[in-house]
């Protein structure tokens, strides 16, 4: 397979929900720091003080208890069975603080699956796996019944990469790479992208 830009990717990718059987590896990815600064995939589903709170092991307990519920809070990403991304995805409505955002308000009643965060382990930065782990998550979207993938990803400037509190989110340009079009842009830097689903026949 070959992306937009003509980069080939990197082959076959597989996604497994987030549950006891899976945590192991998501701690794996996430790392001791639980991604950037002790977040644990909480920043979106909890207030700015709940977040600081629990910051690091409270955070990582909360997420632990998501895990053991169903709709699971997201999937772990796997290269060669080898863990190698995270992505919290779901209804918007699970992400209070998306909800709340002035920048990424909702822009229709259009029901989507809401990429919030995209964590790749630090081993595997710089493989060119951002769109095709994307790809990936928007299949197992699909299959879970979302009609529409709906994406928050930063554009840094010419020249400049984007910080780990930024850059959760993902890169314009891997999400133009995974087949989503540009829907609107609150800000300069800042696009809300969107790609249609379609389930496996």
């Amino acid at each position: 397979m070959t992306t937009r830009s003509g980069r080939k990717t990197s082959g076959s990718l597989a996604v497994k929900e987030l549950s006891k059987e899976t945590w192991n590896d998501f701690e794996a990815v996430m790392g001791t720091n639980g991604g950037a600064r002790g977040c644990w995939c909480m920043h979106w589903r909890l207030s700015t003080s709940e977040w600081m709170e629990g910051k690091g092991d409270g955070n990582k307990k909360t997420m632990k208890r998501l895990s053991q519920r169903d709709p699971a809070p997201g999937v772990v990403v796997y290269r060669d069975d080898e863990p190698v991304a995270w992505c919290s995805l779901g209804s918007r409505d699970q992400f209070p603080r998306l909800e709340r955002s002035p920048l990424l308000s909702e822009l229709d009643d259009k029901p989507v699956c809401s990429i919030a965060c995209i964590y790749v382990q630090k081993e595997h930065r710089g493989d060119g796996l951002l769109s095709d782990i994307l790809d990936a998550v928007c299949k197992h979207a699909a299959s879970q019944g979302y009609k529409i993938a709906e994406g928050y990803p930063i554009e840094p400037g010419k020249g400049k990469r984007a910080g780990a509190d930024t850059a959760m989110t993902g890169i314009a340009s891997a999400f133009l790479d995974a087949g989503f079009s540009e829907v609107a842009r609150p800000r300069g830097d800042r696009p809300i992208m969107r790609r249609e689903l379609r389930a496996k026949k």
